[in-house]
């Protein structure tokens, strides 16, 4: 895995390349201080993925960097600024680091990395979701989709192991790609794959709480959805 790294401050560099020491498939390909010098860096190195500070001085950040490439390498976001998380992920980073960033949460970090490098550089096969965004296109197995969750004009899609995806279209097309076995609509605004559930608690009345092999939080659903699931898992067994 080809890393570059961009932080302003040199210290953080230098903490950052003793962590990565303990990672043998990390080689790290350039640093750069600023967002001009990691411009060129990228350009020139090609990474695989950019651990990026977002205050870089001068009046720029990580998020101008990350608008200035046409093609952009996958993203880690390392700060000492938690208020920047939303930001982060609606650049679709694949993972937010606090400073001093620990060992267990950037080997965390870089396994997400892989996962998502190894997505990317899949070729399509006839077995294959193509997962389009503005910034880049993911290409999975529908087995590797966990749930779907309408989100206004877009559908948020939470593949095993990865931070959702947004893609603009409905779930109305995702029921017609995605196979009918697996695959069940719960209502309007709720998809799921029922060969990951594992469990299914109800702390009230009115709500649901769906444990699903693959995602981190249960997914939460309404009364009309858990009745339809009843129906759905009395018709399978």
């Amino acid at each position: 895995m080809r890393v570059l790294i961009v932080d302003d401050e040199p210290l953080a560099r230098s903490a950052l390349r003793r962590l990565l020491a303990a990672h043998p498939e990390v080689e790290i390909v350039g640093e750069a201080d600023s967002t001009e010098a990691a411009r060129h860096q990228v350009a020139s190195t090609q990474p695989d993925l950019v651990l990026l500070d977002i205050e870089l001085g001068g009046g720029r950040d990580g998020f101008d960097l990350l608008d200035s490439l046409e093609r952009r390498p996958i993203v880690v976001f390392v700060t000492a600024y938690a208020e920047h998380a939303v930001d982060a992920f609606a650049v679709e980073a694949v993972d937010f680091l606090l400073k001093p960033v620990e060992p267990a949460r950037l080997e965390r970090a870089l396994a997400r990395a892989a996962r998502e490098i190894a997505l990317q550089a899949r070729p399509p096969g006839p077995e294959s979701i193509e997962l389009r965004t503005p910034r880049r296109t993911l290409l999975v197995a529908p087995a590797e989709i966990v749930a779907l969750c309408a989100d206004g004009d877009f559908v948020r899609v939470f593949v095993a192991g990865q931070p959702p995806v947004m893609i603009l279209r409905t779930l109305a097309h995702f029921e017609e790609v995605l196979p009918s076995g697996s695959f069940v609509r719960l209502g309007r605004s709720v998809m799921i794959n029922r060969d990951r559930l594992r469990r299914v608690d109800a702390p009230t009345r009115s709500t649901s709480r769906l444990v699903l092999e693959g995602m981190t939080d249960p997914l939460v659903i309404g009364r009309a959805a858990a009745a339809r699931l009843r129906e759905v898992l009395a018709e399978k067994g």
